[in-house]
């Protein structure tokens, strides 16, 4: 069992299973699985690649290119969408006094992580955030520090 400061560490992860299986890698802490962090819902192009939606929904396509942050997938979510379902995630981990580590998915992740460092809106959609890194973020009196720990290459 780790402790940082004298608190045990929290693990939060999406209900979906690409976050609940990197979370099982991760034994003995808590974990709690939040709706809120799901992946931005696609409506009737979940499951598409990029390029079939260019293929098959072209009109679709370029008004994603054009605003990536307004666009909202037919019966879908937009980016905006996505930051106003992450109000109670990002209210309860101001709350928290021990180390929480979210396991989320690339939308979600850029909006937390724009929101925690001060990033413009019109930027969120555009964070590079690398698969297999984590990113630590504390919030001390000169601001937010920030490190990365890459697990693999």
């Amino acid at each position: 069992m780790v402790f940082f400061g004298g608190r045990r560490l929290r693990i939060w992860t999406s209900t979906l299973q690409r976050t609940i299986l990197t979370a099982s890698h991760i034994p003995g802490f808590p974990k709690i699985q939040w709706r809120a962090l799901d992946e931005i819902y696609a409506g009737v192009c979940d499951g598409m690649t990029y390029e079939e939606i260019k293929k098959n929904m072209p009109d679709e396509y370029e008004a994603r290119k054009k605003d990536k942050l307004r666009y909202r997938y037919p019966r879908g979510e937009s980016y905006l969408d996505v930051i106003q379902r992450l109000e109670p995630v990002i209210i309860e981990l101001e709350r928290q006094r021990a180390p929480v580590v979210v396991i989320a998915h690339q939308a979600v992740l850029r909006a937390l992580y724009a929101y925690f460092a001060d990033r413009p809106l019109k930027e969120i959609p555009h964070i590079e955030i690398p698969l297999h890194t984590i990113i630590e973020i504390q919030m001390g009196v000169t601001g937010v520090q920030e490190k990365r720990y890459k697990l693999m290459d």
